[in-house]
C-alpha cells in the first residue's frame, strides 16, 4: 500500500468511527466497538438487500473484520514501520461498506467525503521565532484565490487557465493553529495550516484527493507599523507557491487572495477567461507577467 492509499483508509476508518460513535479518530475506538460497527454495517447490508428485492443471502463482513484486517493488519503496521509491505484491502468489501452509507463506490467516497482533513502530516516549524498572531488573526475569514499554473514555454501563455476558488483562514479552537480550507472543481478541496514570521506568511497545503503539498509565501513590508492603525484594513496578498507536476518537475504558480464579502461568499471554484470583467485589472496584469511570475529552479 502507499501512503496515498493508507490516508484513504484512514479517512474511512475516521469516518466510521464518527458515524456510528461520534468519535473523530479510529485510534479511540476499541476492538469491541469495531465489532459493534460492523453489526450494524451488516444490518444495513441485509436491510439494502431486502429492499431490492435480492433473494440470495447477503454478502456481510466478518464480525472481526474491521478491527483485524483493516486496524491491525493495515493502519496500526504502518504507524509501527512506514517500509513495512502491507497488501491493499479487498477494494470489494471497502465499496460493500461505502455503498450502504450512501456513496456509489469506494472512489466516490474518497473524494466526496471532505469534511475532515489530515492537518497532522503538514507541518511548519521555525524554531526559537515568535509567530506574528496579529498578523494571523487579521488572515482569519474568507478570501478568493486567483492562479495560474505557469507553463515551461511563456509563448503558451494565452491557454492558461485562471481560477477563483473560494476559501476560508480560521482558527482552531482547540489547538490554536490556524488553518485554511480551499474549494476546487470536482469534490477537490484543498486544505493547510498557516503562520506567520515577522512581515511573513507561510502557507503549507495538501488536498483531499492526492497526495502533493504545495508551499507559499508571502511578504507584506512595513506590517509591524500598519498592524499599529486600528483603521487598517488587509485586503490583498500576494503569494508565490511552488509544488511538484505530475511529472515530478518543480512548477512555480502566481496567486493573489482578495477579501471575501461573507453574505456573498461562494463555496465552488469558478472558471474565468483571462479577459473575464470579474478579474480586476491590477490582477490581469500581474499574471500576464510570466517572467516575473516564475522560480527559476535550474
Amino acid at each position: 500500500m502507499k501512503k496515498e492509499d493508507i490516508l484513504h483508509l484512514e479517512k474511512l476508518m475516521n469516518f466510521l468511527s464518527l458515524y456510528f460513535l461520534k468519535k473523530n479518530n479510529w485510534e479511540d475506538v476499541t476492538k469491541t466497538e469495531w465489532s459493534y460497527i460492523v453489526t450494524e454495517l451488516n444490518d444495513l447490508i441485509t436491510s439494502d438487500q431486502d429492499e431490492r428485492g435480492i433473494k440470495k443471502e447477503a454478502d456481510i463482513l466478518g464480525s472481526n473484520y474491521l478491527y483485524e484486517h483493516l486496524i491491525i493488519n493495515k493502519l496500526k503496521k504502518y504507524q509501527q514501520n512506514e517500509n513495512a509491505a502491507l497488501s491493499k484491502p479487498n477494494l470489494a468489501k471497502l465499496t460493500l461498506i461505502v455503498k450502504v452509507l450512501g456513496y456509489s463506490s469506494y472512489i466516490d467516497f474518497i473524494n466526496s467525503n471532505t469534511e475532515s482533513f489530515n492537518f497532522n502530516d503538514l507541518k511548519i516549524e521555525m524554531n526559537n521565532t515568535k509567530q506574528n498572531t496579529v498578523l494571523l488573526d487579521r488572515l482569519v475569514g474568507c478570501w478568493y484565490s486567483y492562479n495560474r499554473n505557469l507553463p515551461d514555454n511563456p509563448l503558451q501563455a494565452r491557454e492558461d487557465r485562471i481560477w477563483r476558488s473560494a476559501m476560508e483562514i480560521y482558527k482552531s479552537e482547540t489547538s490554536g493553529e490556524y488553518f485554511i480550507e480551499r474549494s476546487g472543481g470536482d469534490h477537490h478541496k484543498y486544505f493547510g495550516k498557516v503562520t506567520a514570521y515577522s512581515d511573513y506568511i507561510f502557507i503549507i497545503m495538501n488536498s483531499n484527493t492526492f497526495i502533493r503539498q504545495r508551499h507559499f509565501i508571502s511578504r507584506i513590508k512595513d506590517i509591524h507599523e500598519k498592524l499599529k492603525n486600528p483603521e487598517y484594513k488587509l485586503h490583498e496578498l500576494h503569494f508565490i507557491s511552488t509544488c511538484i507536476s505530475f511529472n515530478q518537475e518543480p512548477i512555480a504558480l502566481f496567486e493573489i487572495f482578495r477579501k471575501a464579502d461573507r453574505k456573498n461568499f461562494v463555496p465552488d471554484s469558478i472558471s474565468f477567461p483571462i479577459d473575464s470583467d470579474e478579474i480586476p485589472d491590477s490582477i490581469v496584469k500581474q499574471l500576464e507577467d510570466t517572467e516575473a511570475n516564475r522560480i527559476d529552479y535550474k
